[in-house]
């Protein structure tokens, strides 16, 4: 995989692999999520991201929506915990529009108060739509109990009280202090060479005035492993078992995502799928996760089954867990492991739109890149003891929430 960097006059930073399709992609990303939130600005930053649309000092709400999708295009935006991300879909003659629109949106949208109202309606709804999925609840809530006490232990959308407080000069202060040219990425895929890529970014981004950030990020202090269980009128146990982790610029988190793949990855031949599924047929949805942050991270398994297999459930995955502690893999299953694991990454390379975003996010959190083969050969030089190593450091004093 071959892909081409820059950086405009401004410090934003630019990222282009060519590709041969008719579609092209393009995402500026910005480093810039709800963990930079100030503690009255809970839910600020996805309010944000939904105020981009609402209008710019060049264009009405409707003429921003419309732009890309009259030409059969696509113009999106999502917030995580560390950044936010505008991001288009587009046929490649149609480049030059996707860029100057995204400039537009991310540098001069006005946040009209009178649209600011009805999106805040629309957020209310997202946030109810939510309450009603116990799966994303657990989630949410695990995540805010793992990380009490720091900027990653509160939910994304927020909460009621604290949208009803945001206008539009919560907004322009916001971005202000977060929204800064040095933390931002600008990521294309397309088949146009990547000078190409270059010269429509700087038309349109480089314009813009350089600015720097003036805050630094506080990694979340350590937490005390809890056991929770909420009453829930469900009919299943929703059910998740979790801790901290490494963080994205951890040498180890390879070895945890090679790791998590094996334990609860998503093939059916997973550890996990294996012996609560196929063999015993106690959980439909069964599977591991990692998401790495700059500083930390969060490891968790998560299941569903009937109330009354949930202690039977719980002692199957701690079992499996000290297995991966105490017993190391066999050379052939390693070897496995790390094919399926290897091809999994070519897949998701090959889904092009995904990989934009991949590269935009590594160029924006890590300053350099690993080309496909580097991260073969990276992959391939885990050891079985790396394994055991990183479950162990991982898989000890586990928290559990539940939902019953």
């Amino acid at each position: 995989m071959d892909f081409y960097t820059y950086t405009l006059p401004n410090g934003i930073r630019g990222i282009h692999r060519q590709v041969r399709s008719k579609v092209a992609h393009c995402a500026l990303a910005v480093n810039a999520g709800s963990r930079d939130e100030l503690p009255s600005e809970h839910g600020l930053a996805h309010f944000t991201e939904h105020g981009f649309f609402k209008g710019t000092t060049h264009r009405k709400a409707f003429q921003v929506n419309c732009r890309l999708e009259n030409l059969g295009g696509e113009l999106n935006a999502y917030t995580t915990k560390e950044d936010t991300t505008i991001h288009s879909t587009f046929l490649r003659s149609d480049f030059s529009k996707a860029v100057e629109l995204i400039a537009d949106v991310a540098f001069n949208s006005t946040f009209p108060d009178k649209e600011l109202a009805k999106e805040r309606d629309v957020i209310i709804d997202e946030i109810n739509t939510y309450k009603d999925a116990p799966t994303e609840m657990l989630f949410d809530t695990f995540e805010d109990m793992i990380f009490e006490g720091s900027d990653l232990g509160h939910n994304i959308l927020g909460r009621k009280s604290s949208l009803a407080r945001f206008d539009s000069e919560s907004i322009k202060e916001f971005r202000r202090r977060t929204h800064t040219t040095d933390q931002m990425v600008f990521s294309s895929t397309g088949n146009f060479s990547p000078a190409v890529a270059e010269q429509v970014a700087r038309r349109y981004l480089a314009e813009q005035e350089a600015s720097v950030r003036g805050y630094d990020r506080v990694a979340p202090p350590t937490h005390t492993p809890f056991f929770k269980s909420v009453a829930k009128h469900t009919h299943q146990t929703h059910c998740i078992v979790g801790n901290r982790a490494y963080g994205i610029l951890n040498p180890k988190r390879l070895a945890l995502s090679l790791l998590i793949n094996i334990l609860g990855g998503p093939c059916a031949n997973s550890r996990l799928n294996v012996l609560l599924r196929e063999k015993r047929g106690l959980s439909y949805n069964i599977g591991a996760y990692y998401t790495p942050y700059c500083d930390s991270g969060v490891v968790f398994i998560y299941f569903s089954c009937d109330t009354d297999k949930t202690d039977l459930c719980l002692e199957l995955i701690d079992n499996e867990l000290r297995c991966l502690q105490t017993e190391p893999l066999s050379a052939r299953r390693l070897s496995m492991a790390k094919k399926q694991f290897i091809a999994q990454l070519a897949i998701t390379l090959d889904a092009n739109e995904g990989c934009m975003l991949g590269l935009g996010k590594s160029l924006l959190v890590r300053d350099n890149l690993d080309t496909f083969e580097e991260s073969c050969r990276k992959i391939n030089a885990i050891k079985a003891e790396d394994i055991m190593e990183v479950a162990t450091e991982i898989f000890s004093n586990n928290s559990t929430l539940m939902y019953r």
